[in-house]
């Protein structure tokens, strides 16, 4: 999956907010609500190249575009990290895990959330049920 820019990112942030497609209108009132006013040459010019990068496609709809992601947030967010993991750390899992460790960047709650979710896999890894 291509890399996309911050502001390509915001605007797939809200088509996925939106249900996973949404009218300019609604790009737009959803910028704006958090405060990012880009023109709108800079939006359609930022929407034709998630088009081109095949994470957004176009229905026309009288005289107006929906846009339709093509790849859901959980894809997206997945590939990035699998990219992150293997460019900075080499594909070492352990050494991303220990840096959120060591730098407080994961809360001791989140720590505790993930000891048992890996702890609910390991378990029904042993017993043969399929995980899910």
């Amino acid at each position: 999956m291509q890399q996309i820019s911050d502001y390509e990112l915001e605007l797939m942030k809200t088509i996925w907010g939106n249900g996973g497609s949404a009218l300019y209108a609604e790009i737009v009132a959803s910028l704006s609500a958090r405060d990012m006013h880009l023109t709108k040459n800079t939006i359609i010019t930022l929407l034709s190249r998630l088009i081109d990068k095949g994470l957004l496609k176009t229905n026309k709809i009288g005289h107006r575009n929906r846009y339709t992601a093509i790849v859901s947030a959980d894809e997206y967010q997945s590939s990035q990290t699998e990219h992150f993991l293997d460019k900075v750390y080499e594909g070492n899992a352990k050494g991303l895990v220990s840096t959120l460790i060591q730098k407080d960047l994961l809360s001791a709650s989140d720590y505790e959330d993930l000891k048992k979710h890996w702890q609910t896999i390991l378990e029904k890894a042993e017993s043969g049920t399929p995980q899910g």
